[in-house]
């Protein structure tokens, strides 16, 4: 991007940041919503969106957004939220959806601001740490992140950004690979409370497992080294 396009953008993000800080209904609302991210309480959460009416799967949009521009906040509470709220197909599909637009956008602010700007969001330890993930297994990096519940998802969406990988890779890589995470989450969100967390990381890890196995054993082929049952 053209170092003038660059400054356009981020004059236009200053003011709008401006605007929403000066306005008093704007600015409370923003400080109401993170407040209700970071109190991981799926029931406050869920009141919340409801409070809004018919607006609510606007606003959980917006929410899911604005965690993964904030992280590192939990989006797997909004999904539950969701699925109590609409039922674990359509909250499925807004969760998926709104987790979609979160990483675009986090993927635009890295590719547009770079790395100094990530890392006051990230943190530089944990941008670190994924670089070391980008850099071990490339371009895989992203569909194995998606799966495994122990790594940050915005972050990786971040650190994204500051790889030559195209949009269109990462975009799709991301899709596929929060796909199965988001049916989970929705599924286990709209029939059980107690233990959810614990049940669906537990079913995470096995997708992680299985996925990274097809993935260790295609790289282990490419390298002359075959696989073989033993007889």
């Amino acid at each position: 991007m053209k170092k003038k396009s660059k400054i356009i953008i981020l004059v236009v993000t200053l003011i709008a940041i401006a605007l929403t800080l000066l306005i008093p209904a704007s600015r409370e609302w923003l400080l109401d919503a993170i407040g209700q991210l970071s109190s991981g309480n799926v029931e406050s959460v869920q009141k919340y969106i409801l409070s809004y009416g018919p607006l609510a799967a606007i606003i959980s949009f917006i929410l899911m957004i604005l965690q993964s521009i904030i992280a590192p906040f939990p989006a797997f509470i909004i999904t539950f939220a969701n699925a109590a709220i609409f039922g674990w197909l359509w909250g499925a599909v807004l969760s998926w959806t709104s987790a979609m637009a979160g990483a675009a956008i986090c993927f635009a602010i890295a590719r547009i601001y770079g790395r100094d700007i990530v890392v006051k969001f990230t943190g530089n330890k944990v941008l670190k740490s994924i670089d070391t993930f980008f850099e071990k297994y490339g371009t895989n990096a992203i569909l194995i992140a998606r799966f495994l519940p122990f790594v940050p998802f915005d972050p990786i969406s971040y650190a994204a950004g500051l790889t030559p990988i195209k949009f269109k890779k990462f975009f799709i890589a991301t899709g596929i690979g929060q796909l199965p995470a988001t049916i989970v989450y929705s599924y286990v969100g709209s029939t059980i409370t107690g233990g959810a967390k614990l049940f669906v990381n537990g079913l995470l890890v096995l997708f992680a497992v299985f996925t990274l196995g097809i993935i260790l054993k295609d790289r282990f082929k490419k390298k002359g080294i075959e696989f073989q049952e033993d007889k």
